[in-house]
């Protein structure tokens, strides 16, 4: 038997593909430039000049998500272009509610066999989220690993810092009873609860391609993939506007259960689900699943992708910046006195439930 020289490529890695990848990002990275950064890629690390971003004595806020199995969904639909905007909102909506601006992101892209189309749309979409989120794109990791996935799967992870002035972060501490609960709209599902929601498609034999039951404007699988809003543009000038007593990103665990996390012990928040509208895709997976609202509001955010937690006095001016800016805003509930807790009320009929309900967590 001849003996031949084993390669890289054989063993399944392209070094060539990975430095075509690197070179067709370069311009969108560069895009995502902003005060502070340099925005190239290729080196070893990348620096960050915090006083230039404008800060004197900075806080710097770190933050780190991925985006779930809803990259499953993506990977079925071939549709690869959003769920980068998704990893960016999911870190940098988690950095302004500690009152921080996000100023740097970094990305972690692993799969079997780098498709560098797949690839370059993921990233795309993740520079895209950058730039709605105003930070810069400065560095990521590109793994490819024969072996550790299956034929065309990927996986994402994402690494955000920002800032805040000393003395200006988001602690919650000054939270008190007589408060009152804002919820900023979320624009469906963001990244949370999609194996639950893929169960429900699978098990109802529900066809991705097909006009969605709720949206015939477009297919089911797009709707579903309908990426996380970021709120940074919005949000930091409300609270850099002051008057913001905390702020709670609602993520896994939903609705129910991300609230007691900037509650101090002696407070809980008491919500009105009657306040505000179920998205039309959660109200359609509530109903293919009969789900009971308890586990709807631990699961899904139910409409409210951030809680703006503030004084009764400044309620209607940081509804009329936030409204102005874009937003969605409903009153949806208050902060009592009582153990940490989240508790929500719906009147009978309500999230199709035909008796008056209410659901809890115990923070």
């Amino acid at each position: 038997m001849t003996k031949t020289g084993y390669t890289y490529e054989q063993a399944g890695v392209s070094i060539a593909a990975g430095n075509a990848l690197v070179r067709a990002i370069a311009p969108l990275v560069a895009a995502t430039k902003r005060p502070g950064s340099d925005a190239d890629i290729g080196g070893f690390g990348a620096f960050f000049d915090p006083k230039a971003a404008g800060f004197n004595d900075p806080l710097l806020v770190a933050a780190t998500d991925g985006v779930g199995t809803k990259l499953k969904l993506a990977i079925d639909m071939n549709r690869h272009e959003s769920v980068g905007i998704d990893l960016v909102a999911m870190c940098v909506n988690d950095l302004i509610v500690q009152g921080a601006e996000p100023l740097f992101f970094l990305d972690y892209f692993a799969t079997g066999k780098l498709e560098a189309g797949v690839a370059e749309a993921v990233i795309a979409g993740i520079a895209e989220g950058c730039r709605q989120a105003g930070c810069a794109l400065i560095g990521g990791e590109t793994a490819e690993m024969p072996g550790m996935y299956g034929a065309g799967d990927y996986d994402l992870a994402g690494f955000c810092v920002g800032a805040v002035e000393r003395g200006d972060q988001l602690t919650g501490e000054t939270i008190a009873a007589g408060d009152v609960i804002l919820g900023i709209a979320s624009n469906g599902f963001h990244s949370n609860g999609y194996s639950l929601v893929r169960r429900i498609v699978d098990d109802f034999g529900h066809d991705l391609s097909s006009a969605a039951p709720f949206d015939a404007s477009r297919s089911l699988g797009e709707a579903l993939l309908e990426p996380t809003r970021i709120y940074i543009e919005s949000l930091l000038p409300a609270v850099r506007s002051g008057g913001i007593k905390a702020l709670a990103h609602i993520t896994g665990g939903g609705l129910l259960e991300n609230i007691p996390r900037v509650l101090g012990k002696t407070h809980r928040a008491v919500l009105d689900a009657n306040s505000w509208t179920l998205p039309s895709a959660i109200d359609w997976i509530r109903d293919q699943g009969s789900i009971a609202p308890a586990e709807l509001a631990r699961t899904f955010n139910c409409g409210i992708g951030m809680a703006v937690i503030c004084g009764a006095a400044d309620a209607d001016r940081l509804t009329q910046i936030l409204t102005e800016a874009g937003e969605t805003v409903s009153r949806i509930g208050q902060i009592e006195e009582g153990e940490r807790a989240t508790v929500i009320t719906g009147a009978e009929g309500s999230w199709g439930n035909p008796e008056a309900w209410t659901a809890r967590y115990d923070g």
